[in-house]
């Protein structure tokens, strides 16, 4: 069929031509929006899910439609290794010089700025030239972050709540926030909370991030909602696939359907990757089980070259082990003793191995003593990835790699 014409563009956080499954968040997400407009209490949310499930996706529609209903928002991916005020505070100040434009608010994001340019200067980040009135000082510049965050924080909701106004932040990638960027994060909403300013979050990261809160500080269960985004559901999965077919009027058999529904698993990145390959592999409507069948070579190309890989090449040869002997194991959730003996090591020595995979956000934790991918079908890839594997011990294993 013409590929000129094919609906499907699978890429990180690309929108979908049918964001399908995800009615009940997106309502969610209005309902908490439109009362902390209204100026009701209501809890921030953190969207968490496997890599591939469309968390990035849902974080932009939610973006988008509070620009819709009237917020100033500041969106953000947490990179691995950078602190939370490097890319925060540049973010604000973009917020602020809106509100800075509106006069029965000016007054408060003055002192907003001060507390910034306070912010910015104790923890050496460059957000440009910030003017201030005269007799306005800096705060926010103790240079510890669990105080300094909050104090900017509600700084911005006054001057928000001033000009009558609703500020929302978005951050992706939450599980790589520093410890302490998290549990400052986590108290600067609260002291909001308690304020009643009109300041929301909206967050997505990978599943452990709940537990990090928790142990950040033991009341963020009571002040953030976490929403699952897991696969799609059979149904859903597979109006995902067919209505964008259908809106290029063009057909798919029912069977070529269930058949990519049953191979992606509902995961919606995988559903776009043969969704997209199935298109280019049918020479006419509709699309059959034999066109599925072709192009689940290719679409497993495409994932292998791409979406596991870049993960993949960046594992050092102990850590490809530790997730080779998981793999052998199959799909997961493992016992970290299972994994430790598959590896002919002790559970402590393989302990260290095991964390820094947690921090790459490869694996995670759903339960004391449990391992699982982060990365749905990684068990697959990785057999293809090093498909001779032997069961020994230490760094003299013989491997061959594709």
């Amino acid at each position: 069929m013409d590929p000129l014409r094919n609906p499907f563009s699978p890429g990180a956080g690309a929108p979908p031509p049918e964001l399908a499954g995800r009615d009940e968040i997106i309502q969610a997400a209005r309902i908490a929006l439109a009362r902390v407009r209204l100026g009701r209490p209501e809890k921030s949310q953190m969207l968490l899910g496997l890599r591939g499930v469309g968390k990035t996706v849902l974080l932009n529609k939610i973006s988008t439609i509070a620009e819709e209903t009237g917020y100033l928002i500041a969106q953000m991916e947490a990179p691995e290794g950078q602190r939370l005020a490097e890319y925060l505070a540049p973010a604000l100040k973009k917020v602020l010089v809106r509100l800075s434009k509106v006069e029965k608010a000016k007054e408060y994001a003055t002192r907003a700025m001060g507390a910034l340019r306070g912010f910015a200067s104790a923890f050496k980040v460059s957000v440009g030239e910030i003017e201030l009135g005269v007799t306005e000082a800096q705060t926010a510049d103790s240079g510890n972050l669990e105080i300094d965050l909050p104090d900017l924080l509600l700084a911005v909701g006054s001057a928000a709540k001033a000009a009558e106004m609703s500020v929302a932040l978005f951050l992706d990638e939450v599980q790589y926030l520093a410890e302490e960027d998290l549990r400052s994060l986590i108290v600067a909403f609260h002291r909001i909370s308690q304020k009643g300013l009109p300041v929301i979050l909206f967050g997505a990261g990978l599943p452990q991030v709940a537990a990090l809160a928790g142990e950040a500080k033991s009341y963020a269960e009571r002040l953030f909602d976490y929403p699952e985004v897991g696969p799609l559901q059979p149904d859903a999965a597979a109006i995902a696939v067919r209505e964008p077919i259908h809106d290029e009027h063009q057909e798919i058999e029912d069977q070529a359907l269930q058949h990519i529904v049953e191979l992606t698993q509902g995961y919606p990145y995988f559903l776009q990757e043969w969704g997209k390959h199935a298109w280019h592999a049918a020479a006419k409507s509709p699309i059959a089980k034999a066109d599925v069948d072709i192009a689940s070579r290719s679409a497993t190309e495409a994932l292998d070259k791409n979406f596991f890989r870049v993960r993949f090449d960046r594992l050092t040869p102990r850590e490809q082990d530790y997730l080779r002997a998981m793999a052998e194991l199959g799909p997961g959730p493992h016992r970290s003793g299972a994994i430790a003996e598959m590896l002919q090591a002790t559970v402590e020595s393989v302990g260290p191995l095991r964390s820094g995979l947690i921090r790459k956000g490869m694996i995670w934790s759903p339960a004391h003593g449990d391992t699982a991918f982060t990365v749905p079908m990684f068990d697959e890839f990785m057999k293809r990835a090093i498909p001779s594997w032997e069961r020994t011990a230490g760094a003299k294993r013989s491997r061959r790699r594709r």
